[in-house]
């Protein structure tokens, strides 16, 4: 009995190392396919004069397949139906409404990086397909740059579009172009191909990719003329894309602007009293008032009286003298906003004292009294920034324009050629002249309709790192 279990441990040694050799297991390593698809034939074939074609077959060397090839198949001059393009194998069809073709007219059609092979999806580059229903072929071209209209920088989100002279002034928000091309990362655009027509030119930032300008966040920008495909007259096209204001009122930023008071402030007041404060009042060694903004008073509830100014007072500790400050209260409409303004003395602990009613909630409760203590900033937490700017900027006719990361900072008239701004927070900041054509101290948009363009805005080329205890030197140069 004990030989016959010996005799079965060899056989099953041997069952198990058979299936073990008979599990099948994929290959490894090999080198990875990089080679795009590869075309061997092309009916009916490229370049084809006095042609209407209808059908375009690509016959390719490996199985294909299409990659979102309704954005990456395009035809110029655009047709009302867009081409149907289907791939089966090793081939891939283009048809074309060849009802919707003009006479004497030459057509190109892009393939994008629709094509891929079905394995890898490596793409077919090609330079597209080109067909004229005349006896030539079109090969002139329109060259410009686009750029944001309220900054003077390139914008590379737009699209340049063409439409025939005869269209309309309303035909861009009427119908889709017939040529229509992406602006480069420098703004720069080419459309070639082109008969010595007139065209309108317009760039857009199409929100909804529709090709036709909706108003709202979209923005919009035109010539004032027609324009001629490589006229020995004009150079490049410039043009300016700007969002048209939701209303006719402009909101004009003079001297310095005070950021914002964020009630989530770090360090600012809590709001358990129904009122909040902007400073930090729990650390008076922290130096968190700017010596440029407002201490700022919010109010938790609508106050039907608002603020009794007789309540409020502000002082500072002068080697260690108690001094009263001056103090002027502004607010806004809503009465729950309240800027407490005094020429602040730097790296200097205030305090605020709100009497018993100094302000009452919507219940017509008092709100409680407090004692508040807390620091400015000194100089040595800012940097200092002069600009010089060249004798042609100068006059009311333009606007400096300086911006932090956040805000606008500074905007005035140019009334020196020597503008320096002591007190600015450390940090990134760009600066712009805007050509103030209408003199009403701010930038103004344009108006499509109206044929108005935006004001033209000239801008210093590099951002400047501002730090603190620093000054920054910059002699501004730009180009109109």
């Amino acid at each position: 009995m004990k030989a016959s279990r010996l005799s079965i441990i060899p056989a099953l040694a041997a069952f198990s190392l058979l299936s073990a050799c008979a599990n099948i297991v994929a290959p490894t390593g090999g080198k990875q396919d990089l080679i795009p698809p590869r075309l061997i034939s092309l009916s009916p074939p490229d370049s084809q004069r006095n042609a209407r074609i209808q059908k375009i077959r690509f016959g390719f060397d490996e199985y294909v397949t299409l990659s979102n090839a309704s954005a990456q198949v395009q035809i110029a001059p655009l047709l009302r139906i867009p081409l149907t393009v289907t791939a089966s194998g090793k081939h891939v069809s283009i048809s074309i409404p060849d009802s919707l073709l003009q006479d004497e007219t030459t057509y190109h059609i892009s393939l994008g990086d629709a094509i891929r092979d079905i394995h890898e999806g490596n793409a077919y580059s090609s330079k597209g397909y080109t067909f004229s229903t005349g006896a030539y072929f079109d090969s002139l071209a329109v060259t410009g740059r686009v750029l944001a209209a309220n900054t003077g920088l390139p914008d590379s989100a737009a699209t340049v579009m063409l439409y025939a002279a005869a269209s309309g002034d309303s035909a861009v928000v009427r119908e889709k172009p017939m040529y229509s091309v992406r602006a480069g990362a420098d703004g720069r655009f080419v459309i070639d191909g082109l008969p010595a027509r007139p065209f309108r030119i317009y760039a857009l930032r199409d929100a909804n990719n529709n090709l036709t300008y909706d108003g709202g966040n979209e923005w919009i920008a035109f010539s004032d003329s027609l324009i001629l495909p490589a006229h020995p007259a004009r150079g490049p096209i410039e043009l300016r894309i700007f969002q048209e204001p939701l209303s006719d009122t402009a909101k004009q930023v003079t001297g310095r602007v005070a950021g914002a008071f964020r009630p989530e402030a770090r360090g600012s007041t809590p709001l358990l009293s129904g009122y909040r404060l902007s400073a930090d009042t729990n650390d008076l060694k922290r130096r968190t008032q700017d010596l440029n903004d407002p201490l700022m008073l919010q109010l938790a509830h609508r106050s039907p009286i608002g603020l009794n100014k007789e309540k409020l007072f502000l002082s500072y500790d002068s080697s260690g003298i108690t001094v009263e400050a001056s103090l002027s209260v502004h607010t806004d409409s809503d009465r729950l906003h309240y800027e407490l303004q005094t020429p602040w003395l730097q790296n200097t602990a205030y305090t605020l004292r709100l009497q018993k009613g100094f302000a009452q909630d919507s219940s017509h409760h008092d709100l409680m009294p407090g004692r508040y203590s807390f620091r400015t900033k000194r100089d040595e937490d800012y940097g200092r920034l002069s600009i010089h700017l060249p004798s042609k900027y100068y006059g009311k006719q333009f606007l400096l324009q300086v911006s932090n990361e956040k805000d606008t900072v500074y905007q005035q008239p140019v009334r020196d050629t020597m503008v320096v701004l002591p007190l600015l927070a450390p940090g990134m900041y760009t600066l712009r002249v805007i050509v103030d054509a209408n003199e009403n101290g701010a930038w103004d948009a344009g108006n499509l309709f109206l044929k108005r363009q935006p004001e033209r805005v000239i801008p210093y080329l590099q951002a400047i790192h501002l730090k603190a205890g620093w000054e920054q030197q910059v002699d501004f140069e730009g180009k109109k």
